[in-house]
């Protein structure tokens, strides 16, 4: 009866072990989308006064359509990524490595 309690309490501590790395990948995505954001906003208001803060790469695939007569599906996405908005995202990382 002992094993089996031995047993049950090390498959509960692997479970909370998965729950909890899989609660910090969300907070690692929402971490480097913040800070691509924030990346974008700054970039974006000191563009007048810094002209290469303009600059982007374009990185996506253009929008392709599958028609199935019933069903019409788009899929399709463009990454813009400038000097600042590729910081943010930098330093959204590492906020979620000092946490």
């Amino acid at each position: 009866m002992e094993i089996f309690f031995n047993i049950l309490s090390i498959r509960v501590k692997l479970m909370a072990k998965g729950f909890k790395n899989y609660g910090n990948n969300w907070i690692l995505v929402l971490l480097i989308l913040i800070g691509g954001l924030t990346g974008s906003a700054v970039g974006d208001a000191l563009a007048q006064a810094l002209p290469w803060l303009k600059s982007t790469s374009l990185i996506g695939l253009k929008p392709s359509t599958l028609d199935l007569r019933f069903l019409n599906i788009t899929f399709g996405f463009t990454f813009a990524l400038g000097p600042l908005t590729a910081l943010g995202m930098i330093l959204g990382y590492v906020v979620y490595r000092r946490i």
